[in-house]
């Protein structure tokens, strides 16, 4: 057996040479260690569980060992090996080259275009967390990484709760836990499931690098907790008037008090960010001012009304606000098969109230474009596109926070529309078939590849002729 006191650089641990320490926080020291057999640099991490240590070092150690071996993907370290509580506590884990998102809040104000970058990294990284039925609940800029090609690395697991794992946390705590500047609403009343918890999270750190400054400071007791329950934040037009509408939109809605009102997913902030022509932009991303106290008063008296909802596993909620993908061609789609395709997604869309559409077309690019009138082409071309998506739609009569059009130009349609899914974590893709002989040729084949080699469901809508 060796204490976790022992290590130290030039120890050697389960086969792990302890090579320099990186870090002490309050709870955890980590050491840069390396093994002869794994080639990338590792990190390890080991809890202060000595003589008057906080009991959530405890805890909160045991729920990073059981969370982080079962994660994948490259938004979180990879997991190496681990060491028992009672024995060696440690934790093995990728050593992560980049900076923390700490650094540019420190530089905070920062242009909306850097805000929306960074933001936009760190919902893709949310997104794939809560697909893998885990809920970080601790989302603030130290426990944020950026890779060197920017990709947002989710570190510190120790207050997560896994949908199919004990939350050893709410049997241990009877009371919030977290970080008082970022923890959600419904955290302060107990609620510990909800992956639009990170999503609240996410809208705190927004503000911070558009603003410079937290909407609610950083509370450290319950009374300046609860807060957030009733009173809104200033708005960030208020106190940077560098900050667009859209982004302010964005911003706001992730800082809903009532979880309901917030993105459903990740995904859908991200894809916002990445997007902001297409932000509905509502009075909600214009006020310059906070709501009365007529409204404080209101939420107060829902808090106190609050009864936590059931809670199903974070890809059990993801399940009821898929992204759709429709692919269209109005320029070649018949009415009898565009109707077709309107009954699929009306069908999706009517089964799951938070689906999100995006209407999707490519065009093929001009050969003129280098041209001024070949410019002025295109842009009317692309244009009268956009405008006969949103005809398409009408007849959904969806609200404009649930709808999104796109126009893609790309020689390859197919390899266009699935990267578009890649990039927009797009659960299903609605795309029709052609009839015609001629036709099937150019788009036919589109609608076969799609659905061979698209990563997510593909539904292909064909029509007799």
């Amino acid at each position: 057996m060796v204490k976790a006191e022992d290590i130290r650089p030039g120890a050697e641990i389960d086969g792990f040479h302890v090579l320099e320490k990186v870090h002490e926080g309050s709870m955890a020291v980590l050491y840069r260690v390396s093994r002869p057999d794994i080639a990338q640099p590792l990190l390890m991490k080991t809890p202060k569980l000595g003589f008057g240590a906080h009991p959530a070092c405890y805890v909160g150690f045991e729920v990073e060992q059981m969370i982080l071996e079962k994660l994948v993907g490259p938004h979180v370290a990879k997991f190496f090996a681990k060491g028992s509580v009672e024995d060696t506590p440690y934790l093995v884990m990728e050593y992560v080259e980049g900076q923390s998102l700490r650094e540019a809040v420190g530089r905070a104000p920062l242009p909306a275009e850097e805000v929306a970058r960074l933001g936009r990294a760190l919902a893709t990284a949310l997104h794939a967390l809560h697909r893998q039925d885990v809920v970080h609940l601790d989302v603030k800029p130290g426990n944020i990484l950026l890779r060197p090609g920017g990709e947002a690395v989710l570190v510190d697991f120790g207050l997560a709760r896994h949908g199919h794992l004990p939350d050893l946390v709410e049997e241990e705590f009877h009371a919030p836990v977290g970080t008082g500047a970022y923890i959600s609403p419904e955290q302060v009343l107990g609620v510990r499931c909800d992956p639009r918890s990170d999503i609240y999270a996410l809208g705190v750190i927004l503000y911070e690098l558009a603003t410079g400054r937290l909407p609610f400071g950083s509370p450290t007791r319950l009374g300046g907790f609860r807060k957030r329950l009733y009173v809104e934040p200033q708005p960030p037009r208020a106190l940077n008037p560098a900050v667009p509408e859209w982004l302010q939109e964005v911003i706001l809605r992730c800082l809903e008090v009532r979880w309901q009102g917030r993105y459903a997913t990740a995904a859908q902030v991200a894809h916002d960010l990445a997007h902001p022509e297409q932000v509905p932009v509502t009075e909600r991303g214009r006020r310059l001012r906070r709501s009365g106290p007529a409204a404080s008063a209101w939420r107060w008296l829902l808090a106190l009304r609050h009864e936590p909802p059931p809670c199903p596993v974070p890809s059990a909620y993801l399940g009821s606000a898929l992204h759709v993908l429709v692919a269209l061609d109005p320029a070649h789609a018949t009415e009898a098969l565009g109707g077709a395709m309107r009954d699929a997604v009306r069908r999706v869309v009517t089964a799951e109230p938070h689906a999100r559409v995006s209407c999707v077309s490519v065009l093929e690019p001009s050969i003129l474009t280098e041209e001024e009138a070949g410019r002025e082409l295109a842009h009317s071309l692309h244009t009268q596109r956009l405008m006969e998506l949103r005809h398409w739609a009408r007849p959904l009569a969806l609200a404009q926070e649930r709808l999104r059009f796109h126009v893609l130009e790309s020689g390859n349609p197919a390899h266009a529309l699935m990267e578009f899914a890649d990039g927009h974590h797009v659960d299903l893709i609605v795309i029709g078939a052609r009839g015609s002989s001629t036709l099937r040729r150019l788009l036919g084949s589109v609608s076969s590849r799609v659905a061979a080699e698209a990563r997510c469901s593909v539904t292909v809508v064909r029509i007799d002729q």
